[in-house]
């Protein structure tokens, strides 16, 4: 469900969206890393591996050869996001051709490559209907919102697209989920409690503990290289007036997603704390290699809310330093296991339009 921000930007006007500026109009010296802002020091030869409709939400497989991702194109059939997956090219004049994984049924979010590279993980609303659901309707409401489908369920598949095992079956919101680098652990958001919260399972679905009870959205949350914290974007409702509007809001299966916070803690839940405190939207974190600093997307900066962009933080959110530079969207990071490479979505390079596409770079310290 983090990809929902990609929509965000739709509700912009046209002649925000205009400003969007083709990352190929940089100066780079050499002029051949074109896709790559003066600015985006830590990125050197970026190159683009989807085109066309909206693609987020890229995730490296364990060995680091392959992603799995979300992509929705009306134009090519695909009405709502379904999961596809692909091998990383190797040479400059490789092509990336990812094949579809999901059922192509229903909706899905929220792929994650489990650690035998063989098998994968992703939610579903395709046992309740195999049509999209519906999306809830801004214009009637007048305010930014996400759909938290009740029909989303989690599922194992294998890479050729065929159902393994149902991991959740119980009512309410189940996704959002990843799974620990030591392989024994999958962490994910469920309403089963009446509450957006945090939960761990086992990698067979057993074992299902609760371990963040605060009232708020919790959500996206990522294991620490070494397995032992977790990162993920909350939100606390603390006045009245906010707690009504967020239960409110919840038990129509929808979420305000427009203030929250980077939050971590131990593996179990222990220690939660927050580590930003940037008011707006502070979303998609995920860990740097090194476990010690956080990545995370935010629009902090921007007093109508927008662009996002990609910083970085210590553990302890200390240190604040901006690393990407698109005019429009700039998120979902996440670092390749041996820390070289680094997968995000961007509005970049799409001519002022509104497709997303996935980006991969080497990244440099």
């Amino acid at each position: 469900m983090t990809r929902n921000y990609i929509s965000f930007i739709i509700l912009f006007s046209s002649a925000l969206l205009n400003t969007v500026k083709v990352a190929a109009q940089n100066s780079d010296a050499n002029n051949t890393d074109t896709l790559r802002y003066p600015e985006e020091q830590h990125f050197k030869n970026v190159r683009q591996l989807t085109f066309g409709g909206d693609n987020a939400e890229a995730y490296f497989s364990f060995d680091g050869k392959y992603i799995i991702f979300q992509r929705m194109n009306p134009q090519k059939g695909i009405l709502c996001d379904q999961i596809w997956m692909g091998k990383i090219p190797e040479k400059p004049g490789e092509s990336f051709t990812p094949k579809l994984v999901s059922t192509g049924k229903g909706r899905t979010t929220c792929s994650y490559f489990y650690p035998d590279g063989r098998h994968i993980l992703y939610a579903s609303t395709h046992l309740v209907s195999k049509d999209c659901p519906p999306v809830p309707d801004k214009e009637k409401l007048k305010r930014y919102i996400w759909p938290v489908y009740e029909s989303y369920d989690i599922f194992e598949a294998d890479t050729n697209g065929h159902i393994i095992k149902q991991l959740t079956d119980t009512k309410g919101y189940d996704a959002e989920a990843t799974i620990s680098p030591k392989g024994d652990k999958i962490i994910f958001t469920s309403m089963r409690n009446g509450d957006l919260d945090l939960y761990t399972m086992d990698m067979d679905g057993k074992n299902v503990k609760q371990i963040t009870n605060t009232l708020g959205y919790d959500g996206g949350a990522w294991f620490s290289p070494d397995g032992k914290k977790i990162v993920w974007r909350a939100s606390r409702p603390k006045t009245k007036e906010e707690i009504e509007d967020y239960k409110n809001l919840l038990s129509q299966g929808l979420v305000a997603p427009t203030s929250m916070e980077v939050f971590v803690a131990n593996a179990d839940g222990s220690d939660a704390h927050q580590i930003t405190f940037l008011d707006k939207a502070n979303w998609a974190p995920n860990f740097t290699p090194d476990g010690k600093h956080i990545i995370f997307c935010s629009n902090h900066e921007y007093a109508r809310g927008f662009p996002f962009n990609m910083y970085i933080t210590d553990i302890n959110g200390k240190g604040l330093e901006k690393i990407s530079r698109d005019k429009g969207f700039d998120a979902f990071p996440m670092f390749s296991p041996d820390g070289k490479k680094i997968l995000f979505s961007s509005n970049r390079n799409n001519g002022g339009g509104r497709v997303i596409n996935v980006f991969i770079a080497d990244w440099f310290e």
